[in-house]
């Protein structure tokens, strides 16, 4: 009988310690997911001012290229420019954020094609492209997309909206036919960057 009772009450000992602790579980769950709520990046809203300071008035376009370029306004008008209308830019949750109706770039498939990728031959395409903001804001491409799908057709380098310059930065950079393209929309665009696959 005592034997019994020896056998229950570290039964219920055991018990209670596995409640204690799975409580104490709980709790650091609660207090880390607390903490990571806290800390969630937030974008800040940018005065004029500050957008002013971020802005570039030329892109460099460097890396694995033949022909590394300083490109302006005025140089981007001298390439093939191309008039895209009804442009909106969404967001990560797909919610339209913005509207442009007009607005005047050119293909980055064309900067690209003008600054000439150092290819050892034709079967040499394991580069990306990094087009990087003053804020170190940064969107990437692979060679494939923008020489061998529709990416290429739809991915521009921005001076003009609505027959105006463009207010965050003077250029910036946008691929039009992702399904969200906010997050591959780059204002204050400051250099296109090739790198290769190592």
């Amino acid at each position: 009988m005592k034997t019994i009772n020896y056998f229950l009450i570290i039964l219920i000992a055991f018990s209670c310690t596995m409640c204690n602790s799975s409580k104490k579980d709980q709790e650091e769950i609660v207090s880390t997911e607390s903490v990571s709520k806290k800390e969630k990046h937030e974008h800040k809203t940018l005065t004029a001012k500050d957008s002013l300071k971020l802005a570039n008035h030329q892109i460099e376009v460097k890396g694995e290229i033949e022909f590394p370029l300083q490109l302006t306004i005025d140089s981007l008008k001298k390439m093939k420019v191309v008039t895209i209308e009804n442009l909106k830019i969404t967001g990560k949750g797909g919610a339209i954020k913005r509207e442009v109706k007009a607005c005047k770039g050119v293909l980055l498939k064309d900067i690209l094609d003008k600054a000439k990728i150092k290819q050892e031959n034709h079967k040499d395409r394991n580069f990306y492209i990094v087009a990087r903001a003053s804020d170190d804001y940064k969107a990437t491409f692979s060679w494939a997309e923008i020489f061998n799908n529709p990416t290429g057709e739809n991915t521009y380098v921005l001076f003009e909206e609505n027959g105006k310059p463009v207010k965050n930065g003077e250029m910036i950079l946008i691929c039009k036919n992702d399904i969200k393209t906010g997050p591959r929309h780059v204002y204050w665009l400051k250099s296109i960057e090739v790198y290769k696959v190592k």
